[in-house]
């Protein structure tokens, strides 16, 4: 879906599994407990909670009660609180974030402000980059047709994409397609044609990126769908 405020895309996926394996989110992430809390750990590290709000970037396991949960990924928005896995959300940011999975672009809107006041929009080159970006998922752009977008030498638009939008520009473009590729699996594609549409090289190529960021496996996330 579309971010009411910004250039990116914010996704919701189930997740019909008791547990993820050790995996790094890439952006920051909502996660649900549907019937139970949510349990974050990381080498002795824990952090449980109906409601938790996730730091991207950090190994960790998750395990879930009975009937699985449901994430939220909010692309481009920074972690805003000093702890090293997650935090719990309650009060008016819990039931936004619970509004936003539903779609209310209104509520994702005000869950984004609330945890980034003083976030900025990036600049009109950077978000009309990450639209073509997510326009066409197979394209994976190249640092010069990026570097001729933003009107600087490439090192220079590289490092002003990563200052906008909080990844590199290989890993945005990356979790990008995967972003699509999931989507295109939960809707009922088989998962050699979601990477293949996605412009992965092949079903193991995607398999290795979606265990990675995900904690587990396209066809064990496909099991979990009927999972409710």
């Amino acid at each position: 879906m579309p971010d009411p405020i910004s250039p990116f895309l914010y996704s919701c996926f189930p997740v019909g599994s008791r547990k993820l394996a050790a995996h790094a989110n890439p952006v920051t992430a909502v996660l649900v407990g549907r019937s139970g809390p949510v349990r974050l750990e990381r080498e002795g590290q824990r952090v449980e909670g109906d409601i938790l709000l996730v730091r991207p970037g950090i190994v960790h396991a998750v395990a879930f009660a009975e009937r699985g949960a449901d994430v939220l990924y909010l692309n481009g928005l920074g972690f805003p609180f000093d702890t090293l896995l997650g935090r719990g959300l309650t009060g008016a940011p819990a039931y936004l974030a619970l509004d936003a999975m539903r779609g209310d672009e209104s509520a994702m809107a005000e869950l984004r402000d609330r945890l980034t006041p003083a976030a900025c929009a990036p600049p009109p080159a950077v978000a009309a980059a990450v639209q073509a970006i997510h326009a066409d998922p197979m394209w994976r752009m190249p640092q010069s047709e990026l570097a001729s977008r933003l009107g600087m030498e490439r090192t220079q638009a590289l490092r002003a994409f990563k200052a906008a939008t909080g990844q590199s520009f290989r890993a945005f473009k990356l979790w990008s397609a995967l972003q699509y590729a999931t989507q295109q699996m939960a809707e009922g594609a088989l998962v050699r044609t979601a990477a293949m549409d996605a412009g992965f090289a092949d079903t193991a190529h995607l398999s290795r990126v979606f265990h990675r960021h995900f904690g587990l496996t396209p066809s064990a996330a496909i099991a979990g769908l009927s999972v409710n």
